[in-house]
C-alpha cells in the first residue's frame, strides 16, 4: 500500500488549495456550459468518509460528481498516469489514486478500503463502465463490499443529461442541460469486525440499484425540461 500512503502524504495545504482552484473551474464550467442543477446536497456528509455512487453515462459524470460537494473526493486512475512525477502529483492533489490496469479487482478494492479507512470520501461508479439508456445496468458489488468492510454510508447520485452532452466515443461537449440528484445515505448492515457477508453485500447492492433507478429517472426528468 505504499502508493496509498504516498497519495495521502500529499494532503498538504498547497494540494488542497490546488484542488479547490481546479474544482472552482470545473463547477463554473458545469454551471454555465452544462447549466447543471444539483438537488439533495444536504444528503452528503460534511465530515467523515463515505462512498459517492453515481450512475455512469458519460465521461462528464466525473466532473459532475466533483461539483456536488466541496469536499475532495477520491477517484481511481490508471497507474501509468503517475509515471511522470508532475502529472502524478497533480492527479493526487485532484483526488485521484493509482490502480494497476488489469490487476485483480480485490487489489483495487483494498486500496479503496485504505482510503476510506483514512477518512477520505470515495467515488465508485457501481455500474462499472459507461452505460446507455434510462435504466440502471446490473451493478457490481464493489461499492457495497467497501461500505460493509468500512461501515460507511453509500450516497447514491442520479445524473441526467450527461449522455447527450458527451456520448461515449465523442470528444465534443454539447451545450445541453444536466442535472444531478443526490439521494439519502444508504447505510450498510452492522457487521462484526471487518467481515462482509456475501448475503449482506448482495442486499446492499440491490438497495443501491433501486435507489439509483429512482434518482436517475428524476435527474433525467429535470434535465429534459425546457
Amino acid at each position: 500500500m505504499a502508493d496509498v500512503q504516498s497519495v495521502l502524504a500529499g494532503n498538504s495545504l498547497g494540494a488542497k488549495a490546488f484542488y479547490q482552484m481546479a474544482r472552482w473551474i470545473v463547477v463554473t464550467f458545469c454551471r454555465t456550459w452544462l447549466r447543471l442543477s444539483v438537488k439533495g446536497v444536504e444528503n452528503i456528509p460534511t465530515s467523515g468518509a463515505f462512498i459517492l455512487a453515481p450512475v455512469h453515462r458519460s465521461s462528464m459524470d466525473i466532473p459532475i460528481s466533483s461539483a456536488v460537494t466541496r469536499r475532495r473526493m477520491r477517484f481511481m486512475g490508471k497507474d501509468s498516469l503517475w509515471k511522470f512525477k508532475i502529472v502524478g502529483s497533480a492527479l493526487s492533489a485532484l483526488g485521484a489514486f493509482p490502480v494497476t490496469r488489469g490487476s485483480a479487482d480485490l487489489e483495487a478494492l483494498k486500496r479503496c478500503i485504505a482510503f476510506v479507512n483514512a477518512g477520505e470520501p470515495l467515488v465508485l461508479f457501481p455500474e462499472g463502465t459507461r452505460q446507455v439508456g434510462d435504466n440502471i445496468a446490473p451493478l457490481f458489488d464493489g461499492a457495497a463490499y467497501v461500505a460493509l468492510k468500512t461501515q460507511v454510508p453509500i450516497i447514491p447520485v442520479g445524473i441526467g443529461g450527461s449522455q447527450e452532452v458527451m456520448p461515449s466515443g465523442s470528444f465534443k461537449i454539447r451545450r445541453l442541460r444536466c442535472a444531478a440528484v443526490v439521494g439519502r445515505p444508504i447505510y450498510p448492515a452492522t457487521t462484526s469486525g471487518s467481515r462482509a457477508p456475501r448475503g449482506d453485500v448482495r442486499d446492499l447492492t440491490e438497495r443501491l440499484s433501486a435507489a439509483l433507478q429512482v434518482l436517475l429517472t428524476e435527474a433525467l426528468t429535470i434535465s429534459r425540461q425546457k
